[in-house]
């Protein structure tokens, strides 16, 4: 991706319904949209949570397959890698989760939007390892 790729409106308009779907959440049920955990409590289901956590993400799948109906040209969903790294990938990325005590976007998103101090240094910790992440695969062998 180059500085010519970057859509300052897809961008904000994208943050923004993200935005709106956990506030939305917190307001009506008062759940955060961690979406690590809410997987977490349909993969060991908690009693009188699973119904809205499930909904909540076939919420994801069916915007997602929205997205490639409406506008095909603007999603790409290949996968380059096997499905066996695939599911390594998602294995590591969920003991990642439990380990952090949530991903980057529900630290990113619902966390400093809730002002938790554990949340903004885990953030400026995301941020600052992917950018000298960057700039060492930038900088080559």
């Amino acid at each position: 991706m180059t500085i010519a790729d970057f859509t300052p409106v897809s961008a904000l308009l994208g943050g923004a319904l993200i935005g709106v779907a956990a506030a939305g959440l917190w307001w009506l049920i008062g759940r955060l949209a961690g979406v690590s955990s809410i997987f977490g409590g349909v993969v060991i289901p908690l009693k009188g949570e699973v119904a809205w956590r499930a909904a909540f993400l076939a919420g994801l799948l069916v915007s997602g397959l929205l997205a490639v109906a409406l506008v095909p040209s603007q999603v790409d969903f290949s996968q380059p890698a096997g499905y066996g790294q695939l599911l390594l990938a998602g294995t590591l990325v969920g003991i990642g989760t439990k380990a952090g005590g949530g991903c980057t976007s529900g630290h990113g998103v619902c966390g400093i939007g809730r002002l938790s101090p554990r949340s903004i240094v885990a953030t400026l910790l995301f941020m600052a390892a992917a950018m000298v992440s960057v700039c060492l695969w930038k900088a080559g062998p």
